[in-house]
C-alpha cells in the first residue's frame, strides 16, 4: 500500500467517525517557543492548554513535522529521520479512552477491502501505564486483546506531558511484532527491535505541576475536560504495510535514496559508509523540499540555518559518494524526485516546483563555491594541528569556517573525524554565544512585549476578539477590556507607565502583512491620555495597543476615545498599495517565480522582497518603475471584498507563501492588474499614490532580492533632490545633462589609468632598492641576512617581489634570509624569504614570519621558502625585524 493511500485511508476512517479533517499546518510553527512544528499535536496545542476554544470537538490530520535535535544520528540508523509525517486523531473534551482505543484497533485490523489496514490482530501488542486499569479493561473486554499481550510500563515509557506545568496523562501504545527472525519472544518488554511501536494514544486527564525530567513532578488533579491526542508515524506504518525492514525502503524515501545511488554510481546495501550517506541524502532532501515549500529560505539563523545545514550536509554526502573531486550538481534532480514522491499527499509541491527548484539550485551553487574555499582553510588548519602533534581542531578555526564560509559545525565535525581529529566544540560554542549575545538581547525586547501569552489568551477567552473598524473609521468610542504593565494585569495605569491596552473595538491597524501599525491616542474623557506607539496581535483576534500614559490615568472598563494619526495612515496605505503594484510589475518582468518573500510598508517608503536568482539590472528596474507609474496615471479603482479562500484562489488572487489564511479571506484588487489576499489598508484609487520611485535593488540572501521605493511626496522630494544634484554636476563639469554619463566615465577612466601608472612607478621604485639591499647583506651566523623597512604605502605584493628579487641576487651558495616590512594603510605587513641552502640549515620562512608577526600583534604563515604575515601595531616594525635577526642567530 503506497504512502499516499495510507494517509487517505486514515483521514477517511476518522472523517466517517465524526472527525473534522484538518489540513497539515505549515512547518513554520505559530508557537513562538518552537522553531518548527515537531509533533502532530503542535497545531492543536492551544486547544489542549485552554488558550483557545477548539472550533470542533474532534479532529484528524496528517501533519508534516521536522525534528532536528538528533540530526547527527540521521543516516547512522534506519530509524532516525528529520522529516516525518504524523497521523493523528484528537478529541477536545469529547470522547476519551472508550473511544480512542476501539478507533485505533478497528482501523489497524479492519480488512483492506473495507478501508482498513488489514494487520493481523495476533501480531499486535499493547502497553498501558502501570496503574491505568481503565485502559487495560477496555483493551481486554471491549477490544478483545488477550491479557498476555498487554504489558505495563512506568512513567518513562507510558506517561506524557509537555515538560512544563499543564496537561498530562497516561499513554497506551500499540506495537507490531516483526517476527522471530528479528529478536526474542515476549513482547515490547523483551525486545524493542522485534516489537516496534506503531501508535501512541495519549489520555490527557490530569494537570501536572513544576518539576524536572519525565518523572519528577506532582499531579495536581484531574482536568475539567479530558482530551485525546494520538500519533502514528506514517513512514513507520508504511514500512510495515509495504513489507520492508525500515523507513528508508518505503516508497517515498526509497525513491529519493535510489535516485541518489544512481546519480553517484553506488548501490544501497553494498557498503555501510555509503548506506549512511544515502540515508542522509534521502532524508535531508525531503526535509529541505518541504521547508522551502513552506517559505523557508536558506540563511545563517533559525529556520534558515536548519535548511542551509541540511542542504549542505546533502551536498557533502553526495560528493563523498561520488568522489570528492566531483563538482557536478545533484540537487535539482533529487528535488524533482522528492516532489514526485510526495506530490500526491502535498499538491502544493507540484504547483510551487519552480520556486522550490530555484531556491535549492542556488544554494547548491553557492555552497559549491563555499566548499572549495572553506575546504582549503580546513585543510590548512588540520595540517597545523597535525604538525603540532595534536588531535584537536581548534574552536576558533571551526568558528571561522562557520562565520566566513557558512560551514555548519556538524560538517566541520564530520570532516575532522575523517582525519582523526576532534573539534574543540566548547570553544566554538563560546564564540558563537559571544557573537549572538547582543542580537538575542535585541530580539527578546522586540515586538513580543513582556506579558506571558497566557494573559492574552485569557483576555481573548473572557472578552472575545477585538472588533477592527479601521477600514472605514479613523476614530471610535471603545471600552478598556485589559491593562497590562510590566507583564502583569493591572486595574489602572498612571502617567509615565508603559502600558498595553486591549479594547473591545479599535480603528488602530495592528502590524501585519508587512504594514506597520498605526499610531495615535486613546483618551478617557477628563481622566487620562495614552500615546499609542505600536499595535500588535500576539494571538489571533486580539489587538494590543502599546504606549505610554501621557497624563492622568486609564482605568479598567473606562469608556475611551481611540483615534489614529490619519495623515500617517494615508501615507502607509499609499506605500502598501504601491507594494501590490510593484509585485505585479515584477511578475510581469520575471515571470510567476518572482513570489513575495516579505515586505515593509512605512510612511512614504517601502521595501519588497521577492524570489529571484539574479539582479534585475538597471534597464529592467527602469521598466518596472515605468510600468507602475503608468498604472498610477490610469487612476484604477481599488476594491476589496471578502470571499472564501477557494473562490479567491480560483480568481487568481495571489497568496503570500508561508502565510496562513482562514476559510474567509479579504481580497484587494486593482482591476485585472493586481489581485491579492491582503488584510492591509489601501488607497481608493491608484492615482492617489502620486508617483513611485524605485531607489535600488539588492540581494538579501540566497535566491531572495529586495527593491526599495519612495511613494507620493517622499518620491517627489527624492526626484527633486536628484534633479538638483544633476544640475550641479552639469554645471561643474561644463556638460549638458544628457552627456554626463560619458563625461563621468571618461574622468573615471583617466583616474584609473593614472592610479595604474602610479602603482607601476612605486613598484619600480621599491625594486630599484633590490641591488643596494643585496650588496648590503650582513653575515649573521652562518647566513647572509637582509632586513629592510620599505617606504610607507608599499603593498604586500611589492614586498613579496622585493624579497624574492633580493634572495635571487644573493644566489644559492650560502644560506640567505631576507625579511622586509612596510605599513600600507596603517597595518604592518612582513614578508620573509629563505633560499634552499638556508632551509637545509633549518631556517624556514613560515616560522620566521610568525616570529615577526607576533611582535606586530598578529599572525601569518606560508611555505618554507616564502611567507607573509601582518599585525596591528605599526610602531613595532623595527622590533619585528630584530626578532627575525635573533631567531636567525639562534638557528645558525
Amino acid at each position: 500500500m503506497e504512502t499516499a493511500e495510507i494517509a487517505r485511508r486514515f483521514l477517511a476512517f476518522f472523517e466517517e467517525n465524526g472527525h473534522t479533517v484538518v489540513p497539515s499546518a505549515s512547518l513554520i510553527a505559530e508557537d513562538p517557543t518552537l522553531l518548527l512544528v515537531n509533533a502532530g499535536m503542535v497545531p492543536f496545542k492551544p486547544y489542549f492548554t485552554g488558550q483557545r476554544t477548539a472550533p470542533y470537538p474532534r479532529a484528524t490530520s496528517v501533519q508534516k513535522c521536522v525534528r532536528t535535535i538528533d540530526i547527527d544520528e540521521v543516516g547512522k540508523t534506519s530509524r532516525h529521520a528529520s522529516f516525518f509525517q504524523m497521523l493523528g486523531n484528537f478529541s477536545f473534551g469529547d470522547y476519551f479512552k472508550e473511544g480512542a482505543i476501539p478507533f485505533a484497533w478497528n482501523l489497524l485490523t479492519r480488512s483492506q477491502a473495507d478501508g482498513g489496514f488489514g494487520l493481523p490482530a495476533d501480531r499486535l501488542w499493547v502497553t498501558v501505564y502501570l496503574d491505568d486499569n481503565e485502559a487495560e479493561e477496555i483493551w481486554r473486554r471491549e477490544v478483545g486483546v488477550p491479557a498476555d499481550r498487554i504489558q505495563r510500563f512506568g512513567m518513562e515509557e507510558n506517561y506524557w506531558s509537555m515538560g512544563v506545568p499543564g496537561p498530562c496523562g497516561p499513554c497506551s501504545e500499540i506495537f507490531w511484532d516483526r517476527g522471530p527472525e528479528h529478536g526474542a519472544d515476549g513482547g515490547p518488554a523483551a525486545d524493542e527491535d522485534r516489537y516496534i511501536e506503531l501508535w501512541n494514544l495519549v489520555f490527557m486527564q490530569y494537570e501536572r505541576g513544576p518539576g524536572e525530567g519525565k518523572t519528577d513532578f506532582p499531579i495536581l488533579g484531574e482536568l475539567p475536560r479530558k482530551n485525546i491526542d494520538t500519533g502514528m508515524g506514517l513512514e513507520r506504518l508504511a514500512s510495515v504495510l509495504q513489507g520492508v525492514d525500515n523507513i528508508y525502503e518505503t516508497d517515498t524515501l526509497g525513491a529519493v535514496l535510489h535516485r541518489a545511488a544512481d546519480l553517484t554510481g553506488t548501490r544501497y546495501g553494498e557498503s555501510e559508509r555509503a548506506d549512511v550517506s544515502l540515508r542522509v541524502v534521502a532524508d535531508h532532501m525531503r526535509t529541505a523540499t518541504m521547508l522551502v515549500a513552506d517559505g523557508v529560505q536558506p540563511g545563517n539563523e533559525k529556520r534558515g540555518y536548519v535548511l542551509r545545514r541540511i542542504l549542505r550536509r546533502s551536498v557533502r554526502n553526495l560528493r563523498l559518494l561520488s568522489g570528492s573531486a566531483d563538482d557536478r550538481d545533484y540537487l535539482h534532480d533529487l528535488t524533482a524526485t522528492t516532489i514526485a514522491a510526495l506530490g500526491d499527499i502535498y499538491p502544493e509541491l507540484r504547483t510551487g516546483a519552480d520556486r522550490i527548484h530555484n531556491v535549492i539550485d542556488l544554494e547548491e551553487k553557492n555552497f559549491a563555491d563555499t566548499l572549495r574555499s572553506g575546504t582549503t582553510l580546513f585543510n590548512r588548519a588540520a595540517e597545523k594541528a597535525a604538525a603540532a602533534g595534536g588531535t584537536v581542531f581548534s574552536g576558533a578555526d571551526a568558528f571561522q569556517l562557520h562565520d566566513t564560509f557558512g560551514f555548519p559545525i556538524d560538517l566541520t565535525l564530520e570532516m575532522a573525524n575523517e582525519q582523526g581529529l576532534t573539534v574543540d566544540e566548547e570553544s566554538f560554542h563560546s564564540l558563537m554565544r559571544e557573537q549572538k549575545e547582543a542580537a538575542k538581547r535585541d530580539a527578546k525586547a522586540k515586538k513580543l512585549g513582556q506579558a506571558d501569552i497566557g494573559i492574552y489568551s485569557r483576555l481573548l477567552e473572557g472578552s472575545g476578539a477585538t472588533e477592527f473598524l479601521g477600514y472605514t473609521d479613523h476614530e471610535s468610542e471603545a471600552r478598556v477590556l485589559g491593562l497590562i504593565v510590566d507583564g502583569e494585569p493591572v486595574a489602572a495605569a498612571r502617567a509615565g507607565d508603559k502600558v498595553e491596552l486591549v479594547l473591545d473595538r479599535t480603528p488602530f491597524y495592528a502590524e501585519s502583512g508587512g504594514q506597520l501599525a498605526d499610531k495615535g491616542t486613546v483618551a478617557a474623557d477628563g481622566r487620562g491620555v495614552v500615546d499609542v506607539e505600536d499595535v500588535q496581535k500576539p494571538i489571533p483576534g486580539l489587538f494590543v495597543h502599546r504606549g505610554t500614559v501621557r497624563s492622568g490615568e486609564i482605568v479598567l472598563d473606562d469608556q475611551v476615545h481611540a483615534g489614529i494619526d490619519s495623515e500617517r495612515r494615508a501615507s502607509v496605505s499609499r506605500s502598501h498599495s504601491a507594494t501590490h503594484l510593484i509585485h505585479s510589475a515584477l511578475r510581469n518582468a520575471l515571470g510567476p517565480s518572482a513570489g513575495q518573500a516579505g515586505s515593509e510598508n512605512q510612511p512614504g517608503r517601502l521595501r519588497f522582497d521577492f524570489t529571484a536568482n539574479e539582479a534585475l539590472g538597471t534597464s529592467r528596474i527602469a521598466e518596472v518603475e515605468e510600468e507602475v507609474n503608468t498604472v498610477l496615471a490610469g487612476d484604477i479603482q481599488v476594491h476589496d471584498f471578502v470571499t472564501s479562500l477557494d473562490e479567491a484562489l480560483s480568481m487568481g488572487a495571489l497568496a503570500m507563501f508561508g502565510e496562513k489564511y482562514s476559510d474567509r479571506v479579504r481580497v484587494v484588487e486593482m482591476s485585472d492588474y493586481s489581485r491579492e489576499l491582503c488584510g492591509g489598508t489601501h488607497v481608493g484609487a491608484t492615482g492617489q499614490l502620486g508617483v513611485v520611485k524605485l531607489l535600488g535593488e539588492s540581494s538579501i540572501g540566497s535566491g531572495v532580492r529586495r527593491v526599495e521605493a519612495a511613494v507620493g511626496l517622499d518620491a517627489f522630494r527624492r526626484l527633486s533632490t536628484e534633479s538638483m544634484l544633476v544640475s550641479q554636476l552639469s554645471e561643474q563639469l561644463k556638460a549638458p545633462r544628457e552627456e554626463l554619463p560619458q563625461r563621468v566615465e571618461a574622468i573615471v577612466s583617466r583616474l584609473r589609468n593614472a592610479e595604474k601608472e602610479i602603482e607601476k612607478l612605486r613598484a619600480a621604485q621599491v625594486l630599484q632598492a633590490a641591488g643596494e639591499l643585496a650588496g648590503g647583506a650582513r653575515e649573521h651566523g652562518k647566513a647572509l641576512l637582509v632586513t629592510h623597512q620599505a617606504p610607507e604605502g608599499t603593498t604586500g605584493d611589492d614586498l613579496r617581489r622585493l624579497a624574492l628579487d633580493v634572495r635571487g641576487r644573493l644566489g644559492e651558495e650560502r644560506p640567505v634570509v631576507v625579511a622586509v616590512a612596510a605599513v600600507p594603510k596603517d597595518r604592518p605587513v612582513v614578508v620573509t624569504a629563505v633560499n634552499k641552502a638556508g632551509q637545509e640549515q633549518g631556517l624556514k620562512a613560515g616560522e620566521l614570519v610568525g616570529v615577526a608577526a607576533r611582535v606586530l600583534g598578529g599572525g601569518g604563515g606560508g611555505k618554507p621558502d616564502v611567507a607573509q604575515g601582518g599585525g596591528t601595531d605599526p610602531t613595532a616594525v623595527d622590533s619585528a625585524l630584530r626578532a627575525v635577526e635573533q631567531r636567525v642567530a639562534e638557528t645558525g
